[in-house]
């Protein structure tokens, strides 16, 4: 079975900064597109970042300029980079990813979530 898990999740002051990370693992074939999502109470998921196999990268508007999205694939991780964070931040955060298992067939994977909090 394939497995996301997502770290680094935690309490900062605004204008801080958290890195979080996001490891695949199991029989895993080919990751294709990997992404972070973020729900807040009360809110519907939405997208933060995206990035592609090739490191083509895409960002929610609110978060352009502030946050950072990488892959390291030779660990099959996903990292997002944090930076001048705001209280409308605060949420919690979840990995996606497309994993194919001995196969080109892509599946959507899912973690089990992180918190981050912003006190102001």
């Amino acid at each position: 079975q394939v497995q996301l898990v997502e770290s680094g999740g935690g309490l900062v002051q605004a204008g801080g900064s958290l890195r979080l990370s996001c490891a695949a693992s199991g029989s895993i074939f080919t990751i294709g597109r990997m992404a972070w999502y973020r729900q807040a109470p009360g809110k519907q998921r939405e997208l933060v970042a995206s990035i592609s196999s090739g490191g083509s990268t895409n960002y929610a508007d609110s978060v352009k300029g502030r946050f950072t999205i990488s892959r390291d694939n030779t660990k099959n991780t996903v990292y997002l980079q944090m930076n001048s964070l705001k209280p409308e931040d605060a949420a919690v955060y979840y990995c996606n990813a497309a994993i194919s298992t001995r196969s080109y067939q892509l599946n959507d994977f899912w973690g089990q979530g992180t918190q981050v909090t912003v006190s102001s």
